[in-house]
């Protein structure tokens, strides 16, 4: 969720952020076009049988210099998105955020 300039270059540190406790919004690699077979698949996910898991961490690494572990936000499906290369995915979560996530996910919206 906070990339900062030390561990991300400009064109990996994509907008991920919740716009509500059930909606994610999440941007693809900057080559994903929306007309490519990897933007169609996240288009067309539930009509093809596949599934969609989000994971996330708010940071990369720990206080103590480890990596920080990734959390599972659960199934998600595809409500639309915007622009290509990246494109701006929205999708439901199945399952509400926890509230002390919902709290520091919604602060990166900037």
């Amino acid at each position: 969720m906070e990339k900062n300039e030390k561990d991300f270059s400009p064109t990996v540190r994509y907008k991920d952020y919740a716009l509500s406790p059930t909606l994610f919004h999440w941007e693809s690699q900057n080559s994903t076009a929306e007309s490519s077979p990897t933007g169609l698949r996240y288009q067309h996910h539930a009509q093809r049988g596949s599934h969609v898991l989000l994971f996330m961490r708010r940071y990369k690494n720990t206080d103590i210099g480890k990596s920080q572990p990734w959390m599972l936000l659960g199934p998600a499906i595809y409500e639309g998105h915007t622009g290509s290369k990246p494109m701006a995915i929205t999708w439901r979560l199945e399952h509400e955020l926890p509230a002390d996530v919902w709290s520091y996910a919604a602060i990166n919206a900037s």
